[in-house]
């Protein structure tokens, strides 16, 4: 007897929580819907490239069209947007390097761009450059303008005050001696170099 009515509890119980459950799936399903709804009008685009070739290593805006900047890509070159990112447009695919350190725009005339070829991200893969390279026409040409063995470009840093005097931070190669390496300085637009910080 004592079995029939444990039976019996069980069964009604059990029914009460399979009862309860089948009560809170219709609105389980409302909220599916509503979630289906909320994203269905997202979608996934590529937004530049970040997605498309490599990790990006360097920005550059213009100060006076932030609409227009320049972006430096480990192992894409160098993609220019006019519209705030909306589209890019490859610049630098011409040149002898793809891989790309870091860019710098002269504060005084955003048409001249300096880019330091070489990633600046020392790591087990890692691509090299072949130097400094500048534009004097917001990107639509190119000159390289020389420190070809320095191989990583870290950072380009134009004076303010005189845009002929720029200054390279060389990383050199990573993986042997030699090359070009430390912080050089320019007073005449990058035609010639001067080593200002010699690192071993």
């Amino acid at each position: 007897m004592k079995h029939i009515v444990l039976l019996t509890l069980v069964v009604a119980l059990g029914g009460n929580c399979g009862w309860a459950q089948k009560k809170a799936a219709p609105s389980e399903k409302k909220e599916e819907k509503k979630d289906d709804i909320a994203l269905s009008g997202l979608k996934f685009r590529s937004i530049g490239p970040a997605t498309a070739s490599g990790r990006v290593s360097d920005f550059a805006v213009n100060p006076a069209n932030p609409a227009e900047y320049y972006v430096a890509v480990a192992s894409g070159g160098v993609w220019k947007t006019v519209n705030s990112g909306t589209t890019y447009e490859p610049v630098f695919d011409s040149q002898n390097s793809y891989s790309i350190g870091c860019i710098t725009l002269d504060p005084n005339n955003a048409n001249v761009i300096w880019v330091g070829s070489g990633e600046n991200n020392n790591q087990r893969a890692v691509a090299y450059g072949d130097g400094v390279y500048k534009s004097e026409d917001g990107g639509a040409s190119w000159k390289n303008m020389g420190l070809k063995t320095s191989e990583h470009i870290g950072k380009i840093i134009v004076d303010p005050r005189n845009s002929q005097v720029v200054y390279v931070a060389a990383i050199g190669p990573l993986w042997k001696e030699g090359g070009e390496r430390g912080l050089y300085k320019t007073a005449d637009g990058g035609k010639t170099w001067e080593q200002i910080l010699k690192i071993d």
